[in-house]
């Protein structure tokens, strides 16, 4: 089984350079294999999930070289869970992509598409820090080509902030490892830990240094509050399918975040244990804010959506934030919810944007939409699933976050922020489903009968919302599998003697 670890990572790779190879004239046989290839990393995706569930840690070394020496892919539950959503996600994302055909508007999107599926799925099974530096580069270049797709002066300007701000995320990521590297003289995840541990605290000062300034980097990439600054502009501007795979992306942020500060910085470690504590709980409660007023407070569609997604990583860092098993369990449960709601939504808000003409994505009254009846019906959907209503997943997503942290001594705050922007982010949704949907302009010209819509980006919205129900009915299984993934992730001892002990 351990072979098949470097699947999701090794298939993208070398579909995505055929695709540009031999296929880089011919969308039709690019739509077909990179459907076909997504396929295939769903598959092995789902069957690594099965394996992880046995409770095994496989390792993966490239070029037979042991660790700490060599490189290594770890798959453990919550690496096997998160390489299964992203591929879920993919293959439903691309089959919108197809049928609404943004993947022709312009060069190289499949191909692209395919490179960050690699970077994604490298970032969340590597065993090393300097290599998730790697994979995160990988992942950035290709959402960097994605970000521009089929051109436009307001997306372009977006993309190149995006592209600034990472650079200037990636730079500090190699001053942290550097940071690290000159502290322990390893990179290997399980070798960190082991070597951060047999630190004196009174001679942990440049240990302390590298933890912050990682914390600093999976920060800015999971957009908490104040350094989300990149992701409204860039969400609302990118292309709609490459937003919803973005949904993915942000969650790497939190990943790295969960992985590191559990495993190699975790609560056990006196150089480390209250370095960001507060930092971390205090910025997700301000981020869960912004993000929930900023939906009241958009006025284009696009925007609603970004402040949206970055609402739902303010709730979910305030579960991360708890460092216990059940907020780590609860955390990763919303982590599935928001991923799935989130692209959700950047996808009705493009299906919106697509049937209203001159006035597109901006909240203002406009033409009544081609299917109606069916976009309505999607955006209470996904609005629902969003403002954690019941009866979807976000309602239990948010009610397993605030039992999570009962014990918190901030629980006040957090159970009133959480509360009080669910009812900011009901409020906001309404007024924009109002403003689209009831506050039609009616011409007094006899209608022309609107020209037929594909049936497949329906399909494909349809679906996701079909995956955020399916997570409400079989919560009790998921949260089962979840829990000793959480048991797992804060006993580490296994982790560190599977990768450790095969050198």
């Amino acid at each position: 089984m351990s072979h098949w670890i470097v699947v999701p990572v090794l298939l993208p790779a070398i579909l995505a350079a055929v695709l540009t190879l031999a296929m880089r004239y011919h969308i039709g046989l690019q739509r077909i294999f990179s459907v076909a290839g997504s396929v295939v990393l769903l598959a092995v995706a789902l069957g690594l999930l099965i394996h992880a569930g046995t409770g095994a840690v496989e390792v993966y070394e490239l070029g037979n070289w042991p660790a700490p020496f060599g490189i290594v892919l770890v798959l453990d539950r919550l690496s096997a869970v998160m390489v299964a959503l992203t591929a879920a996600l993919a293959l439903v994302v691309l089959l919108y992509a197809i049928g609404s055909g943004w993947d022709a508007r312009g060069r190289n999107f499949h191909p692209l598409w395919q490179f960050q599926l690699m970077g994604i799925s490298g970032a969340f099974l590597t065993g090393d820090a300097f290599n998730l530096f790697v994979f995160f580069e990988v992942l950035l270049i290709a959402s960097y080509g994605l970000m521009i797709h089929a051109g436009g002066g307001r997306r372009l300007k977006a993309g190149v902030q995006y592209v600034i701000y990472n650079l200037l995320g990636s730079t500090l990521f190699l001053f942290a490892l550097g940071t690290l590297y000159a502290v322990t003289g390893t990179l290997n995840m399980a070798d960190l830990a082991e070597r951060a541990a047999e630190i004196p605290a009174d001679d942990s000062a440049l240990l302390r240094v590298g933890a912050m300034l990682l914390f600093l980097v999976f920060a800015i990439k999971a957009a908490l509050l104040p350094l989300h600054f990149w992701l409204p502009n860039t969400y609302a501007e990118a292309p709609a399918p490459v937003a919803a795979l973005f949904a993915i992306m942000t969650k790497v942020g939190a990943y790295a975040i969960l992985r590191f500060y559990t495993l190699i910085f975790g609560p056990d470690l006196d150089a480390t244990a209250a370095l960001i504590d507060k930092i971390l709980l205090y910025g997700a409660l301000l981020t869960l804010a912004v993000g929930m007023i900023g939906i009241l407070g958009a006025r284009r569609l696009g925007r609603l959506a970004a402040f949206a997604a970055i609402g739902s990583m303010g709730t979910l860092l305030i579960a991360i934030a708890g460092f216990t098993e059940a907020s780590t369990a609860a955390a990763v449960y919303y982590a599935i919810h928001s991923t799935l709601a989130g692209a959700l939504l950047f996808l009705v808000v493009d299906l919106v944007r697509e049937r209203r003409g001159a006035t597109a994505g901006a909240l203002v009254p406009g033409p009544r939409l081609a299917q109606h009846g069916i976009i309505t019906a999607l955006w209470f959907g996904a609005a629902i699933a969003t403002a954690g209503m019941p009866p979807l997943s976000g309602f239990i997503g948010k009610l397993l976050v605030l039992d999570a942290t009962r014990d918190m001594g901030a629980v006040w705050l957090i159970w009133a922020m959480i509360l009080g922007t669910s009812l900011v982010a009901i409020l906001g949704m309404a007024q924009a489903g109002s403003v689209v949907f009831w506050k039609t302009t009616e011409s007094t010209e006899a209608a022309e009968a609107p020209p037929p819509q594909p049936a497949l980006p329906l399909v494909a919205c349809f679906t996701l919302l079909g995956g955020i129900v399916a997570l409400a009915v079989f919560a009790g299984p998921v949260m089962r599998y979840l829990e000793a993934t959480a048991a797992q992730l804060h006993a580490p001892a296994a982790y560190i003697a599977a990768v450790l002990g095969q050198g």
